[in-house]
């Protein structure tokens, strides 16, 4: 058990028999009352954010998600197939159950898999991948609006909105979190 006192963003807790991350946390002490602690909180499998609040000093239970290092293959109908890079044992998780993250899978991509009490409970992509542009509208010269965008589909079938200087060919750097263009590599 962790006192809500001890959130930090990224902590995994147990709340009413489900697993949370903690993505946001703010300690509030008004001028009247008690204090207490408010939060947002992701929930592991549903990818669903719910904003919670404690009672400062409140005690959670502490859920102790295991990440393997593992290696994207494939995708075989319905599932995704990723292998352990120590041990080569591959699993096969469901599309479904992967959410956004599936447009930003390459293969050979190194991923961590989320497991929780021996289930696969989800996977963590890097921060940022880069990517190809498969398909965008051609710049126009002089088209010079300061933070003008365009469509671009991505290797992976994911689409962006990128600048208009990029071009069919170039590899940009994508933040998997957001979804957005951050730079041309």
């Amino acid at each position: 058990m962790i006192s809500t006192n001890d959130f930090k963003t990224g902590m995994t807790i147990e709340v009413d028999g489900e697993v949370y991350t903690v993505v946001y946390f703010q300690h509030v002490k008004p001028g009247k009352g008690a204090a207490f602690v408010r939060s947002k909180l992701k929930n592991i499998r549903t990818e669903a954010t719910i904003d919670k609040t404690f009672r400062a000093g409140e005690k959670v239970g502490r859920a102790h998600v295991d990440r393997r290092e593992m290696q994207y293959l494939y995708r075989s109908g319905e599932y995704m197939v990723f292998m352990d890079t120590e041990t080569f044992d591959q699993i096969n998780f469901p599309i479904e159950k992967l959410g956004d993250v599936v447009r930003f899978l390459k293969e050979n991509m190194m991923i961590y898999v989320m497991e929780y009490e021996g289930d696969v409970i989800g996977i963590e992509l890097p921060n940022f991948v880069e990517l190809a542009i498969m398909e965008t509208e051609p710049g126009i010269r002089g088209d010079t609006v300061s933070g003008a965008t365009k469509r671009a589909v991505l290797e992976t079938g994911a689409e962006v909105q990128v600048p208009l200087f990029v071009e069919v060919g170039d590899t940009i750097r994508v933040d998997t979190r957001s979804g957005e263009y951050m730079e041309r590599v």
